[in-house]
């Protein structure tokens, strides 16, 4: 059946190996984010083989529950909704949050359910997501939070690259640890989990000019994972496999039509107005898969170099094969690669089949 992505669980294997053992060289923690792949079974068993991994971590509880019989600890690393905290309680060993109203209402259920519930608190460090950005703020929320006697105080943590896309440096993970030892002194603690981020933090583990900071105990890795490279500048690791998640998408329909449409043009389904450049007759495939699949374009490349992905509607993908050496026909698949985006929509998606190769 398609569309479908296809899972080469093999190929998987071996980057997990790879990057695992890199990171438990450089004596981190790991914490491996399931979101990506919306905590598929399959992909989950892979990593469920690496003892080294400690952490799973999502940012939808729905997904730390279908996999709560794990061993590995759970971590919520989405900050929690007050309506949420009786199903967070119960299925995250960790929270990440930034606010007190929260952290009051999960020391409440926490005793309800009769638990002791670990919080990572966040800092902003300049990306301007999550986190507390004032010092103060943070000093005084720990204030409150050591006195909490359901609620115990994992460590902090910090979100880097995926809203300013700020890059992890030296100098920003530094005023991380000093906030740490800042803690640690002024509160009598020890906070066992100093979270540097996600796998935009791991090139920090190969360049000989910068390091990661003594100090970060932890990464929350996902992406570099499966698509096997550092984020912050999305360099691919050669050790790594780069194809293990191919897109399949089945021809529908293939004729040689005009590049240019006929008639008046408006807006189309989503309300935009496309703009067409007059190529005169072209060979136009409709594949079947479209937008509700993969909402941006941009983000699927054609293995084969020679089509052109045109557009799309809801449920179709235009492409032109005008120029591809290979001689395609309706019912043949059209392989493509996959970013960060589009894998995790083709995997939200219950129309995108999935297929595993062991």
């Amino acid at each position: 059946m398609n569309p479908k992505v296809v899972v080469n669980l093999e190929q998987l294997e071996s980057n997990v190996r790879f990057l695992t053992d890199k990171m438990k060289q450089n004596n981190l923690s790991i914490t491996a984010v399931t979101k990506v792949h919306n905590a598929d079974p399959q992909v989950i068993k892979v990593f469920e083989q690496f003892p080294e991994i400690e952490y799973f971590g999502d940012s939808r509880i729905e997904n730390l529950i279908s996999f709560c019989t794990s061993s590995k600890k759970k971590v919520l690393i989405r900050i929690p909704m007050h309506s949420e905290v009786g199903d967070v309680v119960q299925y995250a060993d960790i929270s990440f949050n930034s606010e007190l109203s929260t952290i009051k209402l999960l020391d409440q259920e926490a005793k309800k359910q009769g638990k002791m519930h670990q919080v990572l608190l966040m800092v902003d460090l300049g990306d301007l997501r999550e986190g507390f950005f004032e010092e103060q703020e943070l000093m005084e929320v720990v204030a409150e939070v050591v006195k909490m006697e359901h609620i115990e105080l994992a460590g902090l943590g910090v979100n880097l690259t995926c809203y300013g896309a700020i890059i992890p440096d030296e100098e920003n993970l530094g005023r991380l640890i000093d906030y740490k030892n800042t803690i640690e002194e002024r509160f009598g603690l020890k906070l066992p989990m100093i979270s540097g981020g996600n796998s935009s933090s791991l090139y920090l583990l190969d360049r000989e000019d910068v390091s990661l900071p003594e100090g970060i105990t932890n990464l929350r890795v996902g992406e570099a994972y499966l698509l096997a490279g550092e984020t912050a500048f999305s360099t691919p690791y050669e050790e790594m496999f780069q194809d293990v998640f191919t897109l399949r998408a089945e021809i529908v329909e293939l004729k040689v039509k005009p590049s240019f449409p006929i008639g008046t043009i408006g807006v189309d389904a989503f309300g935009q107005s496309p703009v067409f450049e007059d190529q005169g007759k072209r060979l136009r495939g409709v594949l079947g898969i479209g937008r509700q699949d993969i909402p941006a374009l941009d983000s699927i490349t054609p293995c084969d170099d020679k089509l052109e992905i045109m557009g799309a509607s809801s449920d179709h993908l235009i492409v032109d094969f005008t120029d591809t050496d290979q001689a395609y026909k309706v019912g043949d698949e059209i392989v493509f690669k996959l970013d960060y985006g589009s894998l995790l929509a083709s995997f939200t998606s219950k129309y995108v089949k999935k297929e595993y190769l062991k």
